[in-house]
């Protein structure tokens, strides 16, 4: 098959993977804005080498016309958790959108393979529109915690190495690493809801200094400068205190300020006109 061909068969499926992972990843940005701890760690995505599809094509006896039909993951989107628990909410929130259709599952959680491997995987129906109309394609979602992500990177590798022949005493380690990490995960689990609280206070945090660093940058376009510094002093010396509640009391006060010098400015312009 010629070059340019490859490209016109993969090009849709790289919009996907580009879409879907935007959509991830504002699911986690809406998160963070409203200080609510998100199930997404993190989101990655990617589509098929030429070279891996020609492999798979060879062992399965698969035609160039068939790819997109019994080829499954040529689009694939990773999404990494923190914990366990958070991999099923994850499930849901696939499972509930408008814009994916699940056709597959697979719990290999629950039913680890015999390799060691752990990850919950889905096949989900997704459309894009292409300049020849919109096109339905099937893509595969892996969700799993980041322990687990980094022993199937390490076994991926390894495979890759030996061609998937790894030598027994790997595979024993393999094995022994895969029980190390749900215990890890099982832990992990244990310190779950005092994490979650600390990473949510940090969130809330970060967007109280934020909303008021940017008040603070508008102030200076209105205020006096004598002003501006008094309100920096003031804030610099809140935030010393690591106290949200002063915090959020702070930036409530600073955006009375900004709201009677718009309100001023306003005036003024109106008197003008």
């Amino acid at each position: 098959m010629e070059i340019q061909l490859w490209r016109e068969i993969l090009n849709p499926y790289e919009l996907a993977v580009k879409e879907v992972t935007t959509k991830f990843n504002h699911l986690i940005k809406e998160h963070k804005d409203k200080g609510i701890y998100c199930p997404i760690e993190r989101v990655e995505g990617r589509v098929k080498t030429i070279a891996s599809i020609l492999d798979k094509c060879q062992k399965k006896k698969i035609s160039p016309e068939r790819i997109g039909d019994r080829i499954v993951d040529l689009a694939g989107i990773r999404i990494i958790c923190q914990f366990v628990e958070d991999i099923d909410r994850v499930v849901e929130i696939i499972r509930n959108r408008m814009d994916m259709e699940v056709k597959q599952e697979r719990d290999y959680i629950r039913q680890m393979k015999t390799s060691g491997y752990r990850s919950y995987h889905m096949i989900i129906f997704y459309e894009v529109d292409t300049l020849e109309g919109p096109r339905r394609l099937q893509m595969e979602v892996q969700i799993r915690t980041m322990a687990m992500n980094f022993w199937a990177t390490v076994e991926h590798s390894l495979q890759y190495k030996y061609k998937r022949n790894i030598p027994e005493h790997i595979r024993e380690r393999l094995l022994n690493a895969a029980d190390a990490i749900i215990v890890l995960d099982n832990e992990m689990s244990n310190v779950r809801s005092e994490i979650m609280d600390a990473q949510i206070s940090f969130q809330i945090q970060a967007n109280i200094v934020a909303d008021i660093l940017n008040n603070i940058q508008n102030l200076y376009n209105v205020a006096n400068k004598r002003e501006i510094v008094k309100i920096q002093d003031e804030f610099y010396r809140i935030y010393a205190m690591n106290d949200i509640e002063k915090l959020e009391r702070f930036d409530k006060q600073l955006d009375m300020i900004a709201e009677g010098y718009r309100a001023q400015a306003l005036s003024e312009t109106t008197k003008i006109t």
